[in-house]
């Protein structure tokens, strides 16, 4: 975990902290199971508070109402205009993502180490991604139609870009991972190598490099995976969106 103190000490490393032997294999529980569930314990809270003020909502909203309002409005509409009439469908883990991957990403903010800068979180999202996409293609396209897909452009009798269709396949989860985790950590070194080099003078100005590294460069990250996980899906939907 990359406490923003004030010593030199300060690196950009995963550590172990406590480790355990299950089925003769020695386990870490390393600093990023500890910030991940922190990230979580936070989403958690936020959620159970969320929703009892929306069970007891008041027909004027206060503060705290209208920030939840304006979250699920923009979740909304963001999911609906990429996915049409099968937003209703995922929805929920668009949404989910999105929250977890954003708060990840400007952890940073608090001290923390992001969870997103380590690559068996991102690995991890982009996989459910993968599944997802690839029960849709066979649960709404025919055996014929995903054959005619894989073999495209070129006739369906004429196979020749069939690998070529599945490495690209194959190639998704590994894109969408490798672009969130090269993004998230090359901020995390940056201000890691900042706050080690400047140590005692690193004040006030470094606010503006967590601006830009946490808040805007993880906010496009966030909204970059989660656009192309509706895109993917939407296409391995196709034109069946009943």
């Amino acid at each position: 975990m990359i406490l923003m103190s004030k010593t030199a000490d300060i690196d950009f490393m995963i550590h172990g902290l406590i480790k355990y032997r299950i089925f003769g294999h020695t386990v870490w529980i390393t600093t990023s199971h500890v910030c991940i569930l922190i990230v979580m314990l936070l989403l958690i809270i936020f959620s159970a508070i969320a929703g009892h003020k929306i069970r007891h909502a008041t027909e004027v909203p206060d503060g705290f109402q209208n920030v939840v309002e304006l979250i699920v409005e923009k979740l909304d509409g963001m999911v609906g205009s990429s996915m049409g009439s099968s937003a209703r469908k995922y929805r929920n883990y668009i949404c989910t993502i999105f929250i977890f991957i954003w708060v990840s990403n400007i952890s940073g903010l608090f001290g923390l180490r992001p969870p997103t800068a380590d690559y068996g979180t991102t690995l991890a999202l982009a996989l459910i991604t993968f599944v997802m996409i690839h029960v849709n293609e066979v649960v709404h396209n025919s055996p014929k139609e995903l054959w005619i897909s894989k073999t495209s452009p070129l006739p369906p009798w004429l196979p020749l870009w069939l690998p070529i269709n599945i490495i690209s396949d194959i190639a998704v989860p590994i894109s969408l991972s490798l672009r969130l985790f090269a993004n998230v950590l090359s901020g995390t070194i940056i201000m890691a190598l900042m706050y080690g080099m400047l140590s005692k003078i690193a004040y006030v100005w470094p606010a503006a490099l967590h601006v830009y590294f946490d808040l805007f460069s993880g906010s496009i990250q966030t909204y970059v995976f989660t656009m192309l996980t509706m895109t993917y899906i939407a296409q391995a939907i196709g034109g069946d969106e009943s």
